[in-house]
């Protein structure tokens, strides 16, 4: 198993984390700062990026401007765009690695199947695939949600004699050069590859289930100029940080408040007309829910990718799939074949946690498993800590995600937080990371009875099925505030929201091997 640049991993750690994206790597990073040394990052690929080593689609990029979409304390000033593609966020994250000497912390190619906490030793024996055990004061979960491709339930899919693959498994090796090309999905992914592959294929047919609201992106490549200043006054790179992030925090007072977010609709309105001037298509291309109930998503291609002769939209109800085709059925019930070479799944992540991490067991207090904790409503104390599972945070947890902002800030403010939380724990031990950490019951539950109460009246409470809610209808996504309001709350760690438990003494803890730890 790779363990990093230097092949040498702690077998019994301070914290524990999984996962080596933005969430992982900043975590990291802020414990390595706060004195924390005995830190190892379990990433079951073979390179850090997370999301951007995933996703390399063509057109992937973000939809959040680069120079925020960055860690605040590792600028990069050489951003070439003003939206960044996969390719330098991907190089950005391997380069932070290096730079922050992350590498030696890390071990490749371990993927976590299961961590069960030890409540006699107040540690989490972590497991990994390979059946090697890790024993670590703190697990902290940095995998994130959008990691898990969403198969559609399809029949016949299996059935299909082309290549078939999820965007976020992209086959390079497929050549789509004059192919007839099916992509089934209109979401975040799809807007992005949809043109790109429309210049390729000799024709392409978009499957869609729902219109998706498209707002023009303010797309440019930066000049020489620009990056020289972001280069060599910092003062103004700064500047120019905090205004995209002022002006992006402007855009929460519509979703809390639907009335003002017409303006946003009636600019996606505008675009949608001046790009496609087809009235039928446009008809069809048009939502029939609030704009921001679900993601909106940006692109100045999506829609002119339509007016092109190679391009069909089809919004008919697909039926099933077969050997060379996709098969729809329209409202009167006639059914139409669909003739295709190649199958492209651009059908978006699966975001509740009951389902993208019934693979990695985690058990608490009692051996009661997280998902047993989450089987009605899926909820954190700050998106982070959970009742009954102590020394355990997570990163980017329930209702944390944003709809108007870049998640890097809230992020950062987690990690701070966490270690904030965990200096506290340290300090009640002699200067030792020891004892226990776990939020009360009653502070959870006040919190996420808030959450879900700022919630009601807000867009993302209109009345559309996203992949924001749960299947009872919880939304257990979005942070319902600005990221200025949780950062505030994140600010300080008040104890009275905590149970803290005092160091175990000589205690043995046996690892998967039955080799015991004297701790």
């Amino acid at each position: 198993m790779e363990r990093g640049d230097n092949h040498a991993g702690p077998q019994r750690v301070d914290a524990a984390i999984i996962g080596s994206g933005f969430s992982g790597l900043c975590m990291a990073i802020q414990l390595k700062k706060a004195g924390f040394e005995r830190v190892v990052i379990l990433e079951k690929a073979h390179e850090v990026g997370g999301t951007w080593r995933e996703n390399t689609y063509p057109g992937a990029a973000c939809d959040v401007q680069s120079h925020l979409y960055s860690l605040s304390f590792a600028p990069n000033p050489s951003w070439s765009r003003v939206y960044s593609g996969w390719q330098e966020i991907q190089r950005y994250l391997v380069n932070v690695s290096h730079e922050y000497g992350l590498r030696q912390h890390i071990r490749f190619g371990a993927q976590v199947v299961a961590a069960d906490y030890d409540e006699s030793a107040q540690w989490w024996d972590i497991r990994l695939a390979g059946g090697e055990s890790i024993v670590a004061k703190t697990l902290i979960i940095g995998t994130g949600p959008l990691h898990v491709p969403q198969l559609p339930n399809i029949k016949g899919l299996d059935r299909f004699a082309g290549p078939v693959f999820h965007s976020a498994q992209w086959r390079h090796d497929v050549e789509l050069n004059g192919k007839r090309v099916a992509s089934i999905g209109t979401g975040g992914s799809a807007i992005q590859y949809v043109p790109e592959v429309a210049q390729k294929a000799a024709h392409l047919t978009v499957f869609q289930r729902s219109a998706a609201w498209v707002l023009p992106r303010n797309e440019r490549a930066y000049t020489g100029f620009e990056k020289a200043c972001f280069k060599y006054m910092p003062g103004w790179r700064r500047l120019y940080r905090s205004w995209l992030y002022w002006l992006n925090e402007s855009r929460i007072l519509p979703f809390r408040h639907p009335f003002f977010i017409r303006s946003f609709q009636w600019l996606a309105l505008w675009n949608l007309r001046r790009s496609v001037k087809d009235r039928t298509l446009r008809k069809k291309l048009t939502p029939d829910y609030t704009i921001g109930c679900k993601r909106i998503l940006i692109s100045n291609q999506y829609y002119a990718a339509f007016n092109r002769p190679n391009v069909h939209l089809e919004t008919d109800g697909i039926v099933e799939v077969r050997e060379h085709g996709v098969v729809t059925r329209d409202a009167t019930g006639v059914e139409q074949e669909h003739e295709v070479d190649a199958l492209i799944l651009g059908t978006g992540f699966v975001t509740d946690p009951l389902k993208y991490m019934k693979d990695m067991p985690i058990r608490g207090v009692g051996g009661q498993k997280l998902l047993e904790a989450w089987s009605e409503n899926a909820e954190a104390y700050l998106g982070m800590t959970v009742n009954g599972f102590p020394n355990l945070f997570m990163m980017v947890g329930p209702n944390t995600g944003l709809g108007h902002n870049s998640v890097i800030f809230m992020i950062e403010a987690q990690a701070k937080y966490i270690v904030k939380t965990l200096s506290v724990l340290r300090g009640r031990n002699g200067g030792e990371l020891d004892g226990a950490v776990e939020v009360k019951a009653e502070t959870q539950r006040a919190f996420n009875e808030q959450v879900q109460k700022d919630l009601q009246g807000t867009v993302w409470q209109t009345g559309c099925h996203s992949w924001y809610l749960q299947e009872n209808g919880n939304n257990f996504t979005v942070w319902p505030g600005s990221t200025a309001s949780y950062f505030l709350k994140t600010l300080s760690v008040n104890q009275q929201d905590y149970n803290w438990s005092d160091a175990t003494a000589n205690v043995t803890v046996k690892d998967a091997q039955g080799n015991g730890l004297n701790i």
